[in-house]
């Protein structure tokens, strides 16, 4: 099964395929109007000769395409299929084709828009600029029905026989590379696509980006991501790609940067670039000789998108909150956050790190009943929350209450040789 990734999510914006526009079909095709300027002029198929003579044919296929760029589905039926059924020229059966092709797209039906397409490409009567147009719509098609070796296929083939190269055929062909997790091909299309127009497209970028993440070179994702959100400094999504594949790349002061110029730009919007900028803090400030810095700036972060309603109140947000003034030093905001956590949570988490805080104030009655509704809640690291409450409860004097504790404690794994040695010099071990 082929990975999911945030970056695969991401580049789901890069796809170009809501709207597929119709090729430009001549409606008249007499002699004596002047030709437009061929877009396939070094072409290497052979003008085939058109064989629409019949005026009725004519005026259903202009009024049937008319439907179609209408999304009047009916009427485009109702004057097209009968060319497909019974028309004696070819090329009026191709028109009609591709038109009925657009039909089914717009209906999404692409399989059937597929098939269709292939009919109007075999019959083979149409002029060069119309062939290839569809042709390059049935790349189109492939890549919206994820069949993308069959894109690739379609777009070599319509680039070496058409002789023609666009920006935005190069796209396609990343696009489909980046599907199929072929990464160095994706970037190397997509490269050169942008290198074809003096205004590429966006999503290409994010489409680059992904790709040079997905094949493990964060350091480029992260460049471009970089010169994104200097481009756009007030756009979120460009903002929290950028500091993603900076955290990926470890350069957390960097991410720390960007958010900070991001946050003062007025660019955080939602409760994730808040926490996630508190979370940067407090992992710098961990790493750092200095942790109470970062976590003041962690602190006021988290309030701040408080008091605009952003961060939510949440156990995972107070909780984080109290982690954040417990590391800055500040005990009685982070008893309060881990208490206000506490009604809201879940688990029993909160209440074992306000147990704690109450320990260190000798609050020996509170801190006690915090943790035991802790562990009846539930906690992840079981041996050390009934080491806490050993701890209230040798506070309290109360020694049976201490031995049974750490009793709990002793068959833990991970606290197990520790409490075993309390009670063996306690003369209690069994």
């Amino acid at each position: 099964m082929k990975r999911v990734t945030l970056f695969k999510m991401l580049a789901s914006t890069a796809l170009a395929l809501a709207v597929v526009s119709s090729p430009v079909i001549a409606r008249d095709n007499s002699p004596a109007k002047d030709k437009k300027e061929a877009l396939y002029p070094n072409a290497t198929r052979a003008e085939p000769k058109l064989d629409l003579t019949s005026e009725k044919d004519q005026k259903a296929i202009n009024e049937g395409l008319d439907a179609v760029n209408n999304q009047d589905k009916d009427q485009a039926e109702k004057l097209l299929q009968p060319i497909v059924d019974g028309s004696k020229s070819k090329y009026a059966q191709a028109l009609a084709l591709q038109g009925l092709a657009n039909v089914h797209y717009q209906d999404g039906d692409i399989k059937g828009a597929i098939e269709l397409l292939k009919r109007a490409l075999d019959n083979g009567v149409m002029p060069n600029d119309t062939y290839f147009q569809l042709q390059y719509m049935l790349a189109q098609f492939y890549l919206a029905s994820e069949q993308y070796q069959l894109a690739l296929d379609t777009i070599t083939k319509w680039r070496a026989d058409g002789h023609k190269e666009t920006a935005e055929s190069y796209a396609l062909e990343g696009n489909a590379y980046y599907r199929l997790e072929k990464y160095p091909e994706a970037i190397a299309a997509i490269k050169k696509a942008q290198s074809l127009t003096d205004k590429p497209n966006d999503s290409w970028n994010q489409l680059l980006l992904a790709a040079y993440s997905e094949s493990g070179q964060t350091d480029q994702a992260a460049e471009i991501a970089q010169k994104q959100i200097a481009a756009n400094p007030n756009d979120p999504a460009a903002m929290n790609n950028a500091v993603a594949l900076l955290m990926q790349s470890q350069k957390y002061p960097e991410a720390i940067a960007l958010m900070e110029k991001g946050k003062a730009a007025g660019a955080f919007k939602d409760e994730k670039q808040y926490t996630n900028l508190a979370k940067l803090y407090l992992m710098t400030g961990q790493q750092s000789g200095d942790q109470k810095g970062p976590a003041t700036k962690a602190v006021a972060t988290l309030e701040e998108g408080m008091s605009k309603g952003v961060v939510t109140s949440s156990a995972d947000n107070y909780t984080l909150l109290g982690t954040a003034a417990y590391m800055a030093e500040d005990n009685s905001k982070a008893l309060a956050s881990y208490q206000k956590a506490i009604p809201l949570a879940k688990d029993g988490e909160a209440n074992i790190r306000a147990g704690q805080l109450l320990l260190e104030s000798n609050k020996f009655t509170e801190a006690k009943s915090l943790i035991q509704q802790g562990i009846d809640k539930g906690v992840q690291h079981k041996g050390t929350a009934y080491m806490l409450l050993a701890e209230a409860n040798r506070g309290l004097k109360d020694k049976p209450g201490t031995i049974a504790a750490m009793e709990k404690a002793a068959q833990d794994p991970e606290t197990s040789t520790k409490a075993k040695a309390w009670l063996k010099a306690q003369g209690a071990s069994k």
